[in-house]
């Protein structure tokens, strides 16, 4: 049986979930504005002694690994990296906007359009980033294009169909024919770990992993970061 811890601070939240590919899914979350650090480890700590593995049991450990707050990405970076190296396992870098993208999916038998997700990452811009989640494996989400970093009259959506989210469609240029065009705004929905844990699953199944030293995160805004992402094994 593979288990997957997943780990998230890319936002005002932090939050942890533990998947296993026998169906377990379970997660916690708690606000903790500038209290990552303090509250991570004991939560990762319950949520472990709730679903009785032992941290030597997990095959990987994922983490959101950005766009987000330049912070919160490397305290679940650092946090990651640690306990990987600990019990000698990989490590998955997963994208909180594909996270974004997962939470707002909703299965049904009606055609999913694709999820315009939209962060705020303040000084004037937004991280931006569509995604189509596969129709035969909703733990897959299918990037429509590449992430970026922009001003938000610089938002082009590529899908006509598609519903939006995250606090970037709350800033004050966002363009209001995106906002009009979207099937749907969420703007209050965040990543989370528990989406994060799903998305690893389906990439540990196509070894989409690397090792601990790699466990970096992506800030969009530094070109350099560009150049360092991880080298899956």
């Amino acid at each position: 049986m593979t288990h997957i811890l997943a780990l998230d601070t890319s936002g005002s939240a932090c939050s942890v979930a533990l998947w296993s590919d026998a169906g377990l899914l379970i997660g916690h979350e708690e606000t903790a504005q500038r209290q990552h650090t303090q509250r991570l480890l004991p939560m990762i700590k319950s949520l472990l002694l709730e679903a009785d593995v032992n941290m030597s049991s997990l095959d990987a450990i994922a983490y959101g690994r950005g766009p987000g707050s330049f912070t919160g990405i490397r305290i679940a970076a650092g946090v990651a990296q640690g306990l990987a190296f600990g019990i000698d396992c990989p490590v998955i870098p997963v994208s909180t906007l594909a996270a974004l993208a997962l939470r707002m999916y909703q299965p049904s038998e009606t055609a999913q359009p694709a999820f315009a997700c939209c962060l705020d990452a303040r000084m004037g811009e937004v991280y931006w980033g569509e995604y189509i989640i596969d129709e035969t494996h909703a733990d897959l989400a299918l990037p429509q294009g590449p992430e970026r970093v922009c001003a938000p009259d610089q938002v082009a959506v590529v899908n006509a169909s598609f519903a939006a989210g995250g606090s970037g469609m709350l800033v004050a240029d966002m363009p209001a024919a995106i906002i009009a065009a979207a099937q749907s705004v969420s703007p209050n929905v965040q990543p989370r770990a528990l989406e994060m844990a799903r998305l690893a699953g389906a990439d540990f199944a196509l070894g989409r992993q690397c090792a601990p030293e790699d466990a970096l995160p992506v800030y969009l805004r530094d070109e350099v970061t560009w150049q360092k992402l991880p080298r899956y094994q």
